[in-house]
């Protein structure tokens, strides 16, 4: 898709009538709910879609991490990039449900992040910091000034443990915030009417809820549509659900949504959440603010009286006082509305993505007044930029703290007017926005193993771009004509910085995706390389992959005899080929491949040897299909180890899988990162042998992380051990089992 038809079909799916109606309905309400959740994707998208527009509620959302320890359905991006990609994703949902956004983790070095899969909230607090969490969480309520707090999920044995963090932190928040004795600097005191927590269970595919959830006290109820689209509410949090794109998010709901049981904690039963606050803007001494915003939206859609109605009820709206920040927020709401009800359209687009320092970025822009007048447009340049242009030594923030969709991040226009005698003022973002893209060094590889075991002895290649980029070697190292020699004594895992014209460097990264803006991760550069002694199998190996891991590359870094296997070579019976490798949800990414997989199964049978790496059971994963019956477990947190450094007993320490050609043995096992693996099988064939056993503290052991079967004439083993991740992050063990897996059956 290009550019510009990527903006048609933004335009084409966001009418300016339908847009004006969904911010008419924002002014039916002075309440604001603010929702609380660990990551990315954790709101409940349909309930906020009701509460949103149909009640005209004002909707935010604090989140604690960005995401940057989960999986990415659709690209490379894993750790801090992920965590910028996310980021992007959250704010395009929030934009779908008129949201406002706080974030609790500044970014990939503040210690509350998502550092993977917890199962405890206690480790979560103690990772994250408790004083640390409650101070983030306590700004972001004293900012967002909330009448409703609503943690997403329950602080429940099965669950989570960022969730249960959370859930846990909102209780204490509620006296925190409101008390002056806690101090945080920048805010005041506030005190939140009601604490409200799910009276559902959140237990399903991926959770278990140990314990029944609390009484419902009130309903939010989800069904009903949208009387302008006659989109259902769970239809238009679907909208808001399917920009988390990179958690394979966004269903297609034909129907009606049901009821959302909350329950107050400290209160009884009420019919609505709204229950003793204030109704709409009479409540709080706009009365004849109120009256003309209803008369604007009931004459929906004629744009002029729509228009004049609104003008009023601006010109109405007090100034100041105990319910100052309502009324703020309800005239920038109303401005906008007005703008919209004009008729008049401005629009911008950058003629680049990213700009490195110094390069000027123009901007395009469209304009067509309608009945607004006295129309100014100017383009509001971030910090760190200069005449259009990023200066030197701006790095831009990929982590912002706060998103607004009324102030949208610049650049963006800023346009004024006068519509219906009313002054107005709005921030407007752009169709095509740019990033700045900081000078840096380019490092290819920037992370590289040297197997001594398969005779690289001499050298890898490590090559550095531009001039005056150099790397501080530690002594003995030497770097030449693109190519890092290590001393004959190195061994294990280095990190060597890159340095640029004497000073440390940075690696710039554009992370860029269809469905949101551009950003740009700046990190130190440093080249990780690994020092390895890695056996080889005697075989031709073919490696399946849907782009979510880089096995074949490391296979292939290894010194391995590594092909694609692309649809050509699979539908040829693999001739030649000695191991299958199925990298991760390649069966539901890889076009095809799961249509093959029988075929596939058959050719096992033959005399072949397939590996599977981890798959969930929602990837296209047939146990039947399989060389032998193998299901996968449900929900997924009581199928993984969390613990990256649980004990692992070897069930069959004599099988070939554990013994050849490279002996595993306890080594190979410490400094794993993130966690042992997931999605672990539940129960296979008996032609299967589990051959290592594990389990998280507390925890009943699980077998299921690495099963091999011989099968006819061939052998399949199924490994829910994050290898791949472990060989990005250099762990010796990681490749050292990997060779292992591929090796074939004889």
């Amino acid at each position: 898709m290009t550019p510009d038809q990527a903006r048609l079909e933004d335009d084409r799916a966001a009418p300016r009538l339908v847009t004006l109606w969904h911010v008419l309905t924002a002014l039916r309400s002075p309440v604001r709910f603010l929702q609380s959740g660990a990551h990315p994707d954790d709101e409940t998208s349909a309930m906020l879609a009701a509460l949103r527009f149909r009640d005209g509620i004002d909707l935010a959302y604090v989140c604690s991490t960005r995401g940057e320890g989960g999986q990415n359905d659709i690209g490379w991006e894993s750790g801090a990039a992920l965590g910028v990609l996310r980021t992007a994703e959250m704010e395009r949902a929030a934009d779908r449900l008129d949201m406002a956004l706080w974030w609790m983790g500044e970014g990939p070095d503040d210690p509350m992040r998502d550092f993977g899969f917890s199962k405890s909230g206690e480790e979560t607090l103690e990772r994250w910091g408790r004083d640390h969490t409650l101070r983030r969480f306590v700004r972001a309520v004293r900012e967002a000034r909330p009448d409703i707090l609503c943690p997403t999920f329950l602080d429940v044995p099965g669950q989570h443990g960022h969730h249960r963090a959370m859930t846990w932190a909102a209780g204490e928040v509620m006296g925190l915030a409101a008390d002056p004795a806690f101090a945080v600097d920048g805010t005041d005191p506030w005190t939140v009417a009601k604490l409200y927590l799910p009276a559902w269970s959140g237990a399903g595919t991926a959770y278990d809820d140990d314990l029944p959830p609390p009484p419902a006290t009130v309903a939010v109820d989800g069904g009903g549509r949208c009387p302008v689209t006659g989109w259902p509410w769970a239809r238009m949090g679907q909208h808001s659900r399917a920009m988390h794109r990179t958690q394979g998010m966004g269903r297609w709901t034909g129907n009606e949504g049901g009821a959302f049981p909350l329950h107050r904690v400290g209160g009884g039963r009420e019919g609505a959440i709204t229950d003793g606050l204030p109704a709409d803007l009479s409540d709080i001494g706009a009365g004849a603010a109120m009256a003309a915003f209803e008369e604007a939206r009931m004459a929906f859609p004629d744009g002029g009286a729509v228009a004049a109605a609104l003008a009023r009820g601006l010109a109405a709206l007090p100034e100041g006082g105990p319910h100052a920040h309502r009324l703020d927020r309800k005239r920038a709401q109303a401005m906008r509305a007005l703008w919209l009800a004009s008729g008049a359209e401005v629009r911008g687009a950058a003629d680049r993505s990213f700009a490195a320092p110094g390069e000027r970025v123009a901007v395009a822009v469209d304009r067509h007044d309608g009945i607004a007048t006295d129309v100014t447009v100017s383009v509001a340049w971030p910090d760190g930029w200069a005449d259009g242009a990023p200066v030197a030594g701006h790095r831009p923030a990929a982590y912002a703290m706060r998103y607004d969709p009324l102030d949208p991040p610049s650049p963006a226009l800023a346009v004024t007017a006068r519509v219906a005698g009313q002054a107005v003022a709005v921030a407007l973002p752009l169709d095509r926005t740019v990033a700045a893209r900081p000078d840096g060094v380019a490092l290819d590889p920037p992370a590289q193993i040297l197997n001594r075991a398969a005779g690289s002895d001499a050298a890898t290649p490590v090559v550095l771009s531009p001039a005056g980029a150099a790397l501080d070697l530690p002594p003995g190292w030497r770097h030449a004509a693109g190519a890092l020699h290590p001393p004959s004594d190195a061994a294990g895992a280095v990190g060597i910085p890159v340095l640029r014209d004497g000073a440390p460097a940075a690696v710039v990264t554009p992370v860029q995706a269809p469905h949101v803006p551009p950003r740009v991760l700046a990190m130190p550069a440093i080249l990780r390389i690994a020092v390895l002694d890695v056996l080889l199998p005697d075989a031709r190996i073919a490696v399946a992959s849907a782009g979510r891991d880089r096995v074949a590359h490391w296979l292939g870094r290894l010194g391995a005899d590594v092909v694609e296997a692309d649809d050509a070579l699979l539908d040829a019976g693999l001739p030649g080929v000695d191991t299958l490798v199925l990298g991760i949800f390649a069966l539901r990414f890889r076009p095809g491949l799961s249509a093959r997989m029988r075929a596939i199964s058959d050719w096992v049978r033959a005399g072949g040897t397939l590996v599977t790496l981890y798959h969930r059971p929602w990837d296209d994963w047939d146990p039947t299909a399989m060389p032998a019956r193998l299901e996968i477990g449900q929900p997924s947190l009581r199928w993984r180890v969390t613990d990256p450094e649980a004990a692992v007993t070897h069930l069959a320490p004599d099988h070939p899988v554990l013994t050849g050609p490279n002996p595993i043995g306890p080594d190979d096992w410490a400094g794993w990162d993130k966690e042992r693996g997931l999605y672990f099988a539940s129960s296979w064939d008996g032609a299967y042998r589990p051959l290592l056993s594990m389990s998280d503290p507390g925890e009943a052991p699980l077998e299921g992380a690495l099963v091999s079967g011989d099968v006819g004439r061939g052998r399949h083993a199924h490994c829910a051990l994050i290898l791949h991740h472990q060989m990005e992050r250099l762990v010796p063990g990681a490749f050292r089992l990997m060779a292992n897996l591929c090796a074939p059956r004889r």
